[in-house]
């Protein structure tokens, strides 16, 4: 794949803080004799979160930054002085962003609003003073705990483009030339396959000043569900988006098989796309006749709304905007939008195309989380047990 600003896959290291220890302190004071323990409890150490903004529309300012450490509590202190707490590193991401453990793909959270803030692990707790270990029969303790140790995660920072009519189809199928017509978007247009090499998103205005947003992604073919082509690295762009825009030239020997493969595809990747709800245009109409398209009619689906267009003549762009618009503000596609909310696509990866996908997004180097100071600490802990006092 060619360097470009648009980066929708990123592989970064995050680390929490880890706890400052608790103080074995003794008071001393002239005129006080057996002062007793005062020492005080360790600072926690900083969480990790993710917070969505607006402000960004790619992941390309995680790209130079692949290390996100949270800072290191706060040792605690005599007269029961309580350690610094670490400081929180805050990590921001486009709204649609989804957030998988590098190891293992398991689905780890998922931001979809502007600021919203998630806490993606958690800073070690400080250990406590000996203040907090006298008793009646132990006046006098002289030991305290050790603060927590911090937590890393190496994750994958996945974007997934909120819009709501999604395009599909093969490549040459007219996708970046109808965006183009109906928004202000200028996607490269060109005669040869796969001039798309990256998502496009468009404002397509409506009547009475509303609108909505149309997603162009790389033309998909046979088999892009296992990989072909750029179907899989694109796909998931589509799995946010209200409605699916199928789209098949009117010069294709048979419009019904491949408006059968394209779904197949669909499904294949991802079941519950076939739930969404869909729409197919016919393009590239201005070749055809009205006798012509009479007898294309009868072989198409009858499942699913057709229209014949042409977004170079302007043939039928405004009937396509009408059921768009219908579709997207029916009552049965707003009920699956509020059941299918928390739901919707929130699936693991599964770790036979995880290596390979890794690879092919160019994050499959292993990054070294620690130093040889924190390795030590961390072995000093291992059997160590904590108890909430």
């Amino acid at each position: 794949m060619p360097e470009s600003n648009f980066v929708d896959y990123v592989k970064i290291c995050c680390r929490s803080g880890r706890g400052g220890r608790g103080s074995m302190h003794m008071h001393r004071a002239k005129y006080v004799p057996n002062g007793g323990p005062d020492g005080g409890d360790g600072g926690r150490g900083g969480h990790v979160y993710l917070r969505g903004n607006h402000n960004y529309w790619t992941l390309l300012h995680l790209r130079y930054e692949r290390h996100v450490f949270a800072g290191n509590g706060g040792n605690g202190g005599q007269s029961r002085s309580t350690g610094a707490q670490g400081e929180d590193r805050y990590i921001d991401v486009p709204c649609g962003t989804v957030v998988y453990n590098a190891e293992t793909g398991e689905y780890v959270c998922d931001v979809t609003e502007d600021g919203q803030v998630v806490l993606l692990l958690k800073g070690g707790r400080g250990g406590l003073g000996n203040w907090n270990f006298r008793t009646s029969t132990n006046q006098a303790p002289r030991y305290a705990q050790p603060g927590e140790p911090m937590r890393e995660m190496t994750v994958i920072l996945e974007l997934k483009l909120l819009a709501d009519v999604g395009l599909v189809g093969f490549p040459n199928a007219g996708k970046s030339t109808l965006l183009s017509a109906v928004s202000s978007a200028r996607p490269k247009i060109a005669g040869y396959p796969f001039t798309t090499m990256e998502p496009s998103l468009g404002i397509v205005p409506y009547r009475d000043g509303q609108s909505f947003v149309m997603a162009d992604i790389p033309g998909i073919i046979e088999g892009a569900s296992e990989g072909r082509g750029l179907g899989l690295r694109f796909l998931r762009h589509i799995e946010r988006n209200s409605l699916l825009l199928f789209m098949v030239p009117g010069d294709t020997d048979d419009i019904r098989h491949e408006y059968e493969v394209l779904l197949g595809e669909v499904g294949a990747f991802n079941p519950e796309l076939l739930d969404k709800q869909r729409v197919l245009a016919i393009t590239k109409s201005d070749l055809l006749d009205d006798e012509l398209e009479q007898m294309l009619s009868a072989d198409l689906p009858e499942d699913v709304p057709t229209v014949f267009i042409s977004a170079v003549a302007g043939r039928g762009i405004t009937e396509l905007k009408d059921i768009l618009w219908r579709a997207l503000n029916s009552e049965s596609n707003k009920l699956r939008s509020i059941t299918q909310q928390d739901t919707l696509v929130h699936r693991n990866k599964s770790l036979t195309w995880l290596s390979q996908e890794l690879a092919d997004e160019g994050e499959d180097e292993e990054i070294e989380f620690l130093d040889e100071e924190d390795v030590e600490d961390i072995d000093e802990l291992d059997d160590f047990e904590y108890e909430d006092v």
